[in-house]
């Protein structure tokens, strides 16, 4: 065992983290490429009409799109602010 013997066990963990953060950014970029276009643009009127009634923030209002079978689900969720008292 030489001296430097713990830097290189440390670079073989470094490597497997980076490895499996990558696959995972590659697997939202191919989900966000079957996406349609309209979803942001959608997101963003939605979350301007509700702030009309209610004063909500940006991550409130999430917009996405789901395969059921033959079926593509579009799924909105809305987050409200708790009743104050």
């Amino acid at each position: 065992m030489g001296i430097f013997d713990f830097l290189t066990q440390r670079n073989k963990n470094t490597a497997n983290v980076a490895k499996s953060r990558l696959r995972i950014l590659i697997e939202q970029e191919r989900g966000l490429r079957d996406a349609p276009d309209y979803l942001p643009l959608l997101q963003r009127e939605l979350l301007e009409v509700i702030r009309k009634y209610i004063n909500v923030d940006v991550d409130a209002v999430k917009v996405d799109l789901h395969k059921d079978g033959d079926h593509n689900l579009l799924d909105i969720s809305v987050a409200l602010p708790e009743k104050e008292a």
